[in-house]
C-alpha cells in the first residue's frame, strides 16, 4: 500500500502531538536558559524580602539590583547570574551565605520568530528550559491544514549561518529525536505550503488538490473524485513544466508518480 496512503493520518497525528506540546524527549541534559536583553527577572533573595526585584535587563546587559547598583546579568544563565548577585551581595558584607533565587518573568530578548502555515504564525519566546524545534511548532498552534510536510529552519550557530530542512514524517522514526533540533534566540522556523497539482476535465470534482507524499496518476484520480460518465482514461495527459520552463505533455502510466504544479487533464471519450 502506497505510503501517501498513510500520510495525511500521520499528519493529523502530528499536529495533535504538537497541539499537546508531546514533542520527542530530549535525552541530553538542557542547558539553561540565557538571560537576554529585553527580560524581566523576578529577583528574590532568601530571609530578605526587601531586596525583593522585579526588574528588566536593559539593551546593554545591566540590571539594577538594591544595595549593589547596575550589574551585569546579560548573556548570563540563571544559575549564573544567581551567583553573580550573591558573590556581590557576599563581597559587599550585606548579606551572610545570601542564598538567591531569579525567575524569568517575560523573555523577550531570546525569541524565535515562526512563520508560514502554522495556527498563529508570529514572534514566541523561549522558555526558561531549553525548547525544540517540535516545542515551538507546538507553542504556533501546529501545522495548519495547508501546511507541508516540511519545516525550514534557519538560524546562527557558532557564528555561521545555518539551514536545515526537517521532514515531518522522519520525526516519527527510531532516531527522530536528532532532527527535533534545540533551539536559540534568533531562529526562524518556516513552514511550507503544501504542494499542489492541478487536475480538470471529465473528473468529478476538477480544480487544485493537495499532492501527498508519492502520489500516483490513479491516487490523483481518486482525489479528484474519479471520472465523469463522459470521462475516459484513454488518452490522460499530464503537463508539467522541466527545469527550463518549458512544457512537457505526457501520456503517464496509472502508477506514475505525480510532481508539485502536474496538471492533470482527463479527455472525454468518443463512444
Amino acid at each position: 500500500m502506497s505510503a501517501s496512503i498513510f500520510f495525511r493520518p500521520a499528519m493529523a497525528l502530528f499536529s495533535m502531538l504538537f497541539a499537546a506540546g508531546l514533542s520527542s524527549v530530549a535525552l541530553a541534559e538542557e542547558p539553561e536558559y540565557v538571560l537576554s536583553p529585553g527580560d524581566v527577572v523576578r529577583i528574590t533573595v532568601f530571609q530578605n524580602p526587601d531586596l525583593t526585584t522585579e526588574a528588566r535587563v536593559s539593551e546593554g546587559g545591566m540590571l539594577t539590583f538594591p544595595l549593589l547598583g547596575s550589574v551585569r546579568l546579560g548573556g548570563q544563565s540563571v544559575s549564573a547570574a544567581e551567583a553573580t548577585i550573591a558573590t556581590r551581595l557576599s563581597e559587599g558584607g550585606f548579606v551572610r551565605k545570601p542564598h538567591v533565587n531569579i525567575l524569568p518573568m517575560e523573555m523577550r530578548g531570546n525569541q524565535v520568530v515562526v512563520l508560514g502555515q502554522v495556527e498563529r504564525p508570529g514572534r514566541y519566546p523561549l522558555e526558561t528550559f531549553n525548547q525544540h524545534l517540535a516545542d515551538m511548532v507546538a507553542a504556533a498552534g501546529g501545522i495548519s491544514e495547508h501546511g507541508s510536510e516540511r519545516v525550514v529552519l534557519t538560524g546562527v550557530r557558532d557564528g555561521k549561518q545555518i539551514r536545515m530542512e526537517v521532514d515531518v514524517a522522519s520525526l516519527f522514526s527510531d532516531d527522530g529525536h536528532s532532527r527535533n533540533v534545540p533551539l536559540v534566540g534568533g531562529d526562524m522556523i518556516y513552514v511550507e505550503r503544501a504542494p499542489l497539482f492541478y487536475i480538470y476535465g471529465e473528473v468529478q470534482k476538477p480544480g487544485v488538490l493537495r499532492l501527498e507524499r508519492d502520489m500516483s496518476v490513479i491516487q490523483a484520480l481518486a482525489a479528484g473524485g474519479g471520472l465523469t460518465a463522459r470521462g475516459t482514461m484513454r488518452g490522460l495527459r499530464v503537463h508539467r513544466r522541466d527545469e527550463r520552463g518549458e512544457l512537457q505533455i505526457m501520456e503517464p502510466g496509472l502508477d506514475d508518480l505525480l510532481l508539485p504544479n502536474d496538471v492533470v487533464h482527463i479527455r472525454e471519450s468518443l463512444f
